[in-house]
């Protein structure tokens, strides 16, 4: 591969990362709104999936659930993966509070931390 076209593809990735990153966060910060404010059974599942998100040891990701909710949920929870394959940040570090929010929505949901977490 020639140097100039390692360099573009250099660029390519770093924009479609960033791009990624953007779009995850203002999926992320809609997902948690959602399990913050709302009430049902879809919600437990947005609950668990940003769990998975914020500590993917203590909470597994069972990629099904992405069939048991609406599509422009399950879209969002896309769009999240996409940001976190880039890496670029935790999820939650991109949401206003994310810190505190989002173990309170843990907690609320009653979502149980492994043994010894």
């Amino acid at each position: 591969m020639r140097p100039d076209a390692i360099d573009t593809e250099t660029a390519a990735c770093e924009a479609r990362s960033r791009q990624a990153t953007a779009t995850g966060a203002q999926a992320f910060a809609r997902l948690l709104k959602l399990a913050e404010e709302r009430d049902s059974g879809q919600i437990q599942r947005i609950a668990r999936f940003l769990a998975a998100t914020y500590n993917g040891q203590a909470f597994q990701l069972d990629p099904f659930e992405l069939r048991a909710v609406d599509i422009a949920i399950s879209d969002d929870m896309l769009r999240c993966l996409d940001a976190l394959r880039w890496a670029r940040a935790d999820l939650y570090t991109l949401v206003p509070d994310g810190d505190a929010r989002l173990p309170a929505v843990i907690e609320r949901w009653g979502l149980p931390w492994p043994e010894g977490d």
